[in-house]
């Protein structure tokens, strides 16, 4: 293993173990467009974006980043960078239109277009097989509060499975299914649009039988890795009162344990504190299922959350919840407002690291990247023009969050990767158009591509990290 060095200012040298994987992400429904064309079904994300005041800015992603044409375009931002894997995700509705019956020949025959591209260009492809794009016919059937649902992923991962699985070696089941249960069924912020607070809580079984149920699909047609990706914050409590302690471990239970400790512990924590015996939904051999042991964890971070006992009058107090998240004070934030406290991020890998030991696999980070207001500028450069986008805050934040990675890796947590998030600016679920992530910037009439500053610097941490 290299020695480390941990970086005073972007740039500065810092390698990590040898064999340590690089790479960007993105999502199909975020990225594709053409959600028109080549047989796709509807997904409950173009329902949602066509009900008016749900998407802030009134946008929908007929376009996006207009991947599903200029696929070859991104496998060249990507070997541009000398990345090793692509984590991208696989339209269900692309696939299999209604959830169920036969595969669309048409949609395979792009992923297998895009998964040759990359191998051609030496990129390993890591495909999510579900990214919250839901077909609508599997919605109006009961969606995630239909235990059904769970056999549909099983099935439908098995269509893509057998069509790509000679040249995919590492696959995700699923993406953030607490955000899926959160803001999905409880809060309604997110398609499907359901605001049921804790009668939300049979889609988190049911999204994780369907992660068990898929590993058992992958690994009954071969030997490719396969893990799952969480979105996990650590939680730190307002202040040092009994309620505020006791609101931040009651968050951190529905938030981060309710999905990690079924698949990490084949166990549920204990949910007595809300008043349940047990998760709803939970049958028989459910969890051997959920915790059949995985070759890698994801794990998404943007940011912590601060926790307090709910305000009188708030709509957590309304619904009987024991915390409210609460904004943190003097904290730098990104476009998204989300606060940037790169050491809560080592913190929380060394939390897992500790709390789950040898049954926390080998952790790959499957995102990490912030959002902030963009402008292309034109430079007078050999005579001519060169757009570019000038974006150092995006640059400290990715700088001081690997480098946090790296800290961990000194204290004895195996990450074996990195995937920044994103690598094109894309279609950001409710936020529309208003928020960007990318390295590259994304015109989203036209669909051209301007790499930004971070492209190069990331570029350049890929290559200084090897050693």
């Amino acid at each position: 293993m290299a020695d480390a060095a941990t970086p005073d200012r972007p740039g500065e040298a810092l390698t990590f173990p040898q064999g340590f994987r690089w790479g960007a992400a993105t999502a199909a429904f975020q990225i594709e467009g053409s959600t028109r064309e080549g047989g796709r079904g509807e997904s409950i994300w173009d329902v949602f974006t066509r009900t008016p005041g749900l998407v802030i800015d009134g946008s929908n992603a007929e376009l996006a980043a207009d991947s599903y044409r200029r696929y070859r375009d991104d496998v060249a931002l990507l070997a541009g960078l000398d990345a090793d894997d692509y984590r991208f995700s696989i339209s269900w509705p692309r696939v299999q239109p209604g959830g169920t019956g036969p595969a669309n020949e048409a949609g395979l025959a792009y992923y297998d277009r895009l998964v040759d591209e990359l191998l051609a260009a030496g990129i390993a492809p890591v495909p999510t097989l579900y990214h919250w794009d839901l077909p609508q016919e599997l919605e109006a059937a009961g969606g995630w509060l239909n235990r059904d649902t769970a056999y549909r992923l099983a099935e439908y991962a098995g269509l893509v499975v057998d069509r790509l699985g000679d040249r995919v070696q590492r696959w995700i089941t699923l993406n953030e299914p607490a955000m899926t249960t959160l803001q999905g069924y409880a809060l309604g912020s997110q398609a499907p649009g359901h605001a049921l607070m804790m009668g939300s809580l049979p889609t988190a079984h049911h999204q994780l039988l369907a992660h068990g149920l898929a590993v058992a699909a992958i690994r009954e047609r071969g030997d490719a890795e396969v893990g799952i990706t969480n979105n996990h914050t650590l939680m730190v409590p307002a202040t040092d009162a009994p309620a505020d302690l006791f609101a931040a471990g009651a968050f951190d239970l529905i938030y981060n344990r309710i999905f990690a400790d079924p698949v990490l512990t084949g166990a549920y924590p204990d949910l007595s504190g809300f008043g349940l015996e047990a998760i709803p939904g939970l049958e028989d051999g459910d969890l051997e299922l959920i915790g059949a042991p995985l070759d890698f964890y994801g794990i998404n971070f943007y940011n912590p959350t601060r926790v307090a006992a709910p305000a009188e009058g708030s709509e957590f107090a309304a619904a009987g919840l024991p915390f409210e998240p609460v904004e943190f004070e003097d904290v730098a934030t990104t476009g998204f407002d989300w606060p940037i406290m790169p050491e809560t991020f080592t913190e929380l890998l060394v939390s897992f690291a500790r709390d789950y030991g040898e049954r926390l696999p080998p952790v790959v980070i499957t995102e990490n990247g912030a959002s902030f207001p963009d402008e292309v500028v034109e430079e007078a450069v050999d005579g001519g023009v060169r757009c570019t986008v000038h974006d150092e805050r995006r640059i400290g934040y990715l700088d001081e969050h690997i480098a946090a990675v790296r800290r961990a890796i000194d204290e004895g947590v195996d990450v074996q990767g990195y995937y920044l998030w994103s690598l094109t600016d894309n279609f950001e679920w409710a936020e529309g158009y208003t928020q960007r992530f990318g390295l590259v910037h994304v015109d989203f009439e036209t669909g051209e591509r301007t790499p930004k500053d971070s492209y190069a610097w990331y570029r350049d941490r890929i290559a200084s990290s090897r050693g």
